[in-house]
């Protein structure tokens, strides 16, 4: 076999349909829109259209809302910190914060603030400062004999 002698397998491509190029072609005429009307013009997208009837969007009422005051926090689990403790990222000995958790690259930006959450196993004893822990969290710290300091009010109960 040489270069010059490969071809694909019989029947693996098909050639594309011409549209529109007459009635012998089997795709002449309306090429494959059917009739007339809207549909079968080119540059219609109408979707949510109902044909003038009021749109299940606007019979619908609005609800909820953005509150623009809340807070986002960036989430680190446990067992994240772990992992890059285990990498050599982070020091357990120093204390672990939002600036040493990006330098780290746990995290990509601090946002308003990191929370950290209970999954995954801690075994390193950190002295952590966040923004937010949960319940579950700062226990799994203290069993591991670290410290948890919260900058702000933790959020609503889990």
């Amino acid at each position: 076999m040489k270069l010059n002698e490969i071809k694909d397998n019989e029947g693996s491509t098909h050639s594309r349909k011409r549209l529109g190029r007459g009635i012998g072609s089997g795709s002449g005429k309306t090429g494959g829109r059917g009739v007339k009307g809207q549909k079968s013009r080119s540059g219609v997208a109408i979707n949510g259209f109902e044909g003038g009837q009021m749109p299940i969007y606007r019979r619908l009422p609005k609800r909820g809302f953005n509150n623009i005051f809340a807070s986002d926090f960036v989430v680190v689990s446990l067992g994240r910190i772990q992992a890059a403790i285990d990498a050599g990222k982070l020091d357990a000995k120093a204390t672990v914060d939002a600036a040493a958790l990006k330098a780290a690259g746990v995290i990509r930006r601090p946002k308003d603030g990191v929370r950290v959450l209970a999954d995954g196993e801690l075994k390193a004893k950190i002295t952590i400062v966040v923004a937010g822990a949960s319940k579950p969290a700062v226990e799994k710290i203290e069993k591991a004999g670290g410290t948890v300091t919260q900058l702000s009010a933790p959020a609503a109960a889990e």
